[in-house]
């Protein structure tokens, strides 16, 4: 088997991946809160771990993939006060709130569907975990490294940080730490600015609430994970992984509260994808620039000039490697539509050939190319790059100027297949927009047929009219070594 290296946050450098109990693997990904449409930012950690879940799987483990739902608990500002985020658009919009959490829960699936996500081995919500959570909190306490304070829990991260290194995962120190914290309304219920809320007591308004051994109240953020991650896959597993945001306090807090419960490094590998950005600044809800998923498939949003489908935005995503920043362009993601498009051509021309007697195409080299890169951290800017020469010398068995044997091709053929549709999870019979754009293409394939039969009868009236027309219709074709291309001007 291949060895795969991932790149560690825990240890920050690239290791060797070997499961803690080979051939099954744990993997524990947070997933969405749900209090609002899911913009371009949430698809980036799905499609990364999707890639990560579909790779594990091909080389022939089992993996046991748990995606959580936040549904209770995240409060404003990410918080250990403040109104429940959930609660809070329950109110104002006069809804349950897990009426809420479900319809935003029921549009996150098709989301994830539409980008031909794989649905995750366990889906577990928040709100389906109180006991496992109350209970890891009374561990805690038992194990001294929490306190009670007007009826919350906080945990006591200074007591914490003298035996062990609250800080090891992001590489924080905690006089920094207690020296940036804001003051806000509720502090003075903790010892340290520093500490975090296990559970906290409910205002008499708050409607999401339930009874614990030290009031009735709801867990904070951080409980939910480690409680659920525990339960499902036992401590330690194999990956956590995440946006770069959540790598503090989210993660680096998880880390803390399974070590106090159970004096154990909770998982093994830590994996964060970095931030999607617009002119630089990262998108999200809280400052007011992030574009809806649902807004890019139908191009509904000024910033956006045209509607981007699915798949494109898959591609857009995995053409950067998933540790690198990612800015949004109307550009960028109009080069990614073509980049997939002439990949996925070149994909229906390899299913085309015919064979030769001969062979002039080392295919093994290519295979070798291919799984060098997704095995350095799942490089796919690189593995992408290698499957851009992979469709030169396609085009140029198509164009017979190489041969390629039966055994070779179907070797070929099996290889793009597996890396196109099972690893990158590019979902063919979604390219496009809509059925319009599907036939669009298809007559634009006649059409370069046609052109090229011309040119090669050196027929150049009738082949420079078929660019002019075209051109005057509003579509660009343009040729290359490896043939001619057409996009929109």
């Amino acid at each position: 088997m291949r060895t795969l290296y991932l790149y560690n946050t825990l240890t920050r450098k690239k290791e060797p991946f070997e499961p803690l109990h080979p051939p099954t693997v744990g993997m524990y990904v947070c997933g969405p809160t749900v209090y609002g449409e899911g913009h371009l930012g949430h698809a980036r950690p799905a499609i990364t771990f999707d890639l990560v879940f579909r790779y594990l799987r091909h080389l022939g483990y089992k993996v046991r993939y748990v995606r959580n739902i936040t549904d209770v608990g995240h409060l404003e500002n990410d918080a250990d006060t403040g109104e429940d985020k959930i609660a809070k658009k329950a109110r104002l919009e006069q809804l349950e709130p897990m009426e809420v959490a479900q319809n935003y829960i029921n549009s996150y699936h098709h989301t994830m569907h539409q980008l031909n996500v794989c649905d995750p081995s366990i889906e577990p919500l928040a709100s389906g975990h109180i006991i496992e959570q109350i209970e890891m909190v009374e561990k805690i306490i038992k194990n001294g490294y929490a306190y009670l304070s007007q009826g919350s829990v906080y945990f006591d991260v200074e007591k914490y940080n003298s035996l062990h290194h609250y800080g090891i995962l992001s590489g924080r120190k905690l006089e920094d730490l207690v020296a940036n914290t804001r003051t806000l309304e509720g502090q003075q219920e903790k010892h340290n600015p520093a500490d975090f809320a296990l559970w906290k007591k409910a205002n008499p308004e708050h409607i999401m609430r339930w009874k614990s051994p030290w009031s009735e109240g709801f867990p904070g953020w951080h409980m939910e994970c480690s409680a659920m991650g525990a339960k499902y896959l036992g401590l330690p597993f194999d990956i956590h992984g995440g946006g770069m945001d959540l790598k503090f306090p989210h993660h680096e807090s998880e880390i803390a509260q399974a070590v106090a419960a159970e004096n154990t490094q909770p998982v093994k590998y830590w994996m964060h994808n970095n931030m999607v950005t617009i002119n630089g600044q990262k998108m999200g809800k809280s400052l007011g620039n992030f574009i809806t998923l649902n807004e890019f498939f139908t191009g509904k949003h000024p910033a956006l000039e045209m509607a981007y489908a699915p798949m494109t935005i898959r591609f857009f995503i995995l053409q950067a490697h998933y540790r690198s920043e990612l800015d949004f362009s109307n550009e960028a993601l109009q080069a990614s539509e073509k980049g997939m498009k002439r990949l996925i051509t070149a994909l229906e021309t390899l299913k085309n050939l015919s064979p030769s007697e001969t062979n002039q195409v080392d295919v093994s080299s290519i295979k070798n190319r291919f799984y060098e890169a997704i095995n350095d951290d799942f490089n796919t800017p690189v593995l992408l790059a290698h499957m851009y020469d992979g469709v030169r010398i396609i085009n140029s068995i198509r164009d017979g100027k190489t041969t390629i044997d039966a055994e070779n091709l179907g070797f070929l053929q099996s290889l793009y297949d597996t890396f196109v549709t099972e690893i990158l999870g590019l979902h063919i019979e979604s390219i496009g927009s809509s059925g319009d754009e599907k036939m669009l293409d298809k007559l634009m394939q006649m059409v370069i047929e046609l052109r090229k039969e011309a040119r090669e009868k050196k027929d150049w009236n009738t082949s420079d009219k078929i660019r002019d027309d075209l051109k005057k219709a509003g579509i660009q074709i343009k040729d290359t070594r490896d043939g001619a291309e057409w996009s929109r001007l």
